[in-house]
């Protein structure tokens, strides 16, 4: 079924794949670690390879991501990261933005209260916006912390259609992943798959995208939205 646009009040938006090249940084990193043994890989490109293995670690990624939610000791582990982060233990990050979102979301946020629905940590979250100047798009941030449960549980979603003052159904979930895709129909609301990140068409769709895009920067058009 083709999105009802009519339906549409507000968007949610994953952060990792769909705003933040996170992809892009797993596949370099895994690269530098094949590349002693490119004369072992197909046609001898270690860049090609960790792109495959990054494609093939996203399902059990997910999984093993949410968890801690399912045991129970996701807020040990916060805390952990938190003192990690005191002490100076913790890698930092460099964010990068995927092309096409800084535009985007200046478009977007002229016509939807907009907000993040991300399993990353609060402080994560947070310093991703912050490098970019990306927080002023966003009614509501709900990180890994915020609801009980994270995707793919509704929660996030739900909490977000609620800071936003709209109903969950109205709600546009954005995610790169099928863990994005399930969190968004388990509340009501309707959802787009990004190729932009760990994602594959296929598998978006078997999770219940309404509709597949390269990434957030056809959103607009998607959504016909006049340029500004």
């Amino acid at each position: 079924m083709p999105l009802d646009l009519a339906r549409i009040r507000g968007l949610c938006f994953d952060v990792d794949g769909t705003l933040s090249d996170t992809d892009d940084q797993y596949v370099a990193r895994f690269a530098r670690l094949l590349s002693p043994f490119r004369l072992f890989l197909p046609g001898r490109d270690p860049r090609h390879a960790a792109r495959r293995l990054v494609m093939r670690l996203e399902t059990p990624a997910n999984l093993a991501f949410t968890l801690p939610d399912r045991l129970g000791i996701d807020d040990e582990l916060y805390r952990l990261g938190e003192t990690l982060n005191r002490r100076g233990l913790a890698r930092r990050h460099h964010f990068l933005l995927i092309p096409g979102v800084a535009e985007a979301l200046e478009r977007l946020s002229a016509h939807y209260p907009q907000s993040v629905v991300t399993a990353r940590g609060p402080r994560g979250t947070l310093a991703f916006l912050e490098q970019f100047d990306l927080q002023r798009h966003f009614l509501a941030v709900a990180s890994s912390m915020t609801t009980p449960r994270t995707k793919p549980f509704p929660d996030p979603v739900l909490w977000s259609a609620e800071q936003m003052g709209i109903a969950p159904g109205e709600c546009l979930m954005i995610g790169d992943t099928t863990v994005d895709i399930l969190a968004g129909r388990r509340a009501g609301a309707q959802t787009v798959g990004v190729l932009s990140g760990f994602g594959e068409e296929a598998e978006l769709r078997r999770a219940g995208a309404d509709e597949i895009l390269p990434g957030v920067a056809e959103l607009p058009a998607l959504l016909n939205l006049p340029f500004t």
